[in-house]
């Protein structure tokens, strides 16, 4: 067979229907097992530090490890994918990532929880990154559309989550509250198990040769990598620092107990608005570029809200922060796939740009509460916070603009 008919033979998979919902249901199912795990200890933290006689220190551990390994798993992952092929890679992620959980459920001790938590957000850290090189190589023509159902399904998982397992603890014991989230990882390697027998390896799947001339591309040398990698660690500065501190900011502020924990839920429930209404626009074939800086005027405005507004309006500079985070992420996820020739330039910017957005989202909490409890106020923090945000509405823009990762303009 020639080569031209390979590649033809090659470039018709993707397209295909059957392919196209198989990927779905297997990026569906991983979506499903990324942020289970880590919302549901958060959910029951004091009930695990009780069981485990352990302190808040070792609690604050457990909340930080995530960003340190979605860093590490974004750093590494690119080479091993490369190496061993996208889907045998992540095939052997969600196994690790459903070791983990089994392992903080059958060694319910401190050390137990820490090494299980670090596998589990290692093997996240992997398929944060490698999910969008998968889309890409897979399912090309439904970019947007995939990437926003496996960022919609991240998010309304992680809400389900987090408001049964606490009820579901004092029926079945924190111990099964907690591992018996493991069923959605081992359904999850069955499916990617039959996508990879149906549609083989990935690595061996066909360049074409018009773009391989692009393949030498260092993304850490590449100006719209480090762009893109700031636009997605301001967006998770913002979230964590936000998901730590929202409540505590506005009853400082005058709210009760009670209407602070509902701003909370405002803010994480407004993803699946943002996320849903991101991809219809991006669908209906509205530019990329105004989205994201609306995006991020959504997030300038929230902190502004939060910080100077009337507090009548709580609830809306609340969601404001969640649809613009939301929103970002998702963008940014799209971006590394619509943005680059080649599947491995996808995994590669996909890498690179979240090892750096998660160190740079690692001291967002840490830095604000470090100066909140310096200054005894939420003044400065908040202040730092909203210059940032402004910050990302001009990177909002570059990041946008038409241009591939090598500056060529589509």
């Amino acid at each position: 067979m020639s080569t031209s008919s390979n590649l033809s033979s090659s470039s018709s998979l993707p397209s295909s229907r059957f392919t196209f919902w198989l990927v779905l249901c297997a990026i569906i199912l991983l979506a499903t097992n990324m942020r289970a795990p880590i919302v549901a200890l958060g959910s029951i933290a004091p009930v695990v530090q009780e069981a485990l006689d352990i302190s808040e220190f070792q609690i604050g551990w457990l909340g930080a490890v995530p960003m340190l390994t979605f860093a590490i798993g974004a750093l590494i992952s690119p080479t091993i994918g490369k190496r061993f092929g996208l889907e045998n890679t992540l095939i052997a992620m969600i196994g690790l990532l459903t070791l983990g959980m089994i392992v903080r459920t059958v060694i319910p001790t401190w050390s137990g929880f820490l090494i299980g938590t670090l596998l589990l957000t290692l093997a996240i850290g992997f398929a944060n990154t490698l999910a969008s090189p998968v889309i890409k190589q897979r399912t090309p023509k439904h970019i947007p559309l995939i990437t926003g159902l496996f960022s919609l399904t991240m998010t309304v998982t992680a809400g389900i989550v987090a408001g049964v397992v606490l009820p579901l603890s004092e029926q079945v014991g924190w111990q099964w509250a907690l591992g018996g989230w493991s069923l959605l990882g081992i359904f999850a390697i069955v499916i990617w198990l039959f996508l990879r027998v149906r549609l083989g390896s990935s690595n061996h799947q066909a360049i074409v040769p018009s773009i391989s001339n692009t393949s030498d591309i260092s993304m850490w040398r590449t100006p719209f990598a480090w762009q893109i990698a700031v636009f997605m660690g301001l967006q998770s500065l913002l979230f964590y620092t936000v998901a730590s501190f929202l409540p505590s900011i506005w009853v400082s502020k005058g709210l009760s107990v009670v209407s602070a924990g509902q701003m909370n839920s405002v803010f994480q429930f407004m993803a699946p608005v943002s996320i849903l209404s991101l991809t219809w626009l991006i669908n209906r074939g509205r530019p990329i570029q105004a989205l994201a800086v609306f995006a991020a005027v959504l997030n300038v405005i929230g902190v502004l809200g939060v910080s100077y507004l009337s507090t009548d309006l709580a609830w809306l500079w609340s969601g404001m922060m969640g649809m613009g985070c939301a929103a970002i992420f998702t963008l940014s996820m799209m971006l590394f796939s619509l943005r680059t020739y080649t599947t491995n330039q996808a995994s590669e910017l996909s890498g690179m740009a979240q090892a750096v957005g998660y160190v740079i989202a690692f001291f967002g909490p840490l830095g604000t509460g470090w100066l909140h409890e310096t200054t005894s106020s939420w003044s400065i923090p908040l202040l730092i916070l909203l210059i940032l945000m402004m910050l990302n509405v001009v990177i909002a823009w570059l990041i946008s603009r038409p241009v591939m990762v090598d500056g060529k303009y589509i």
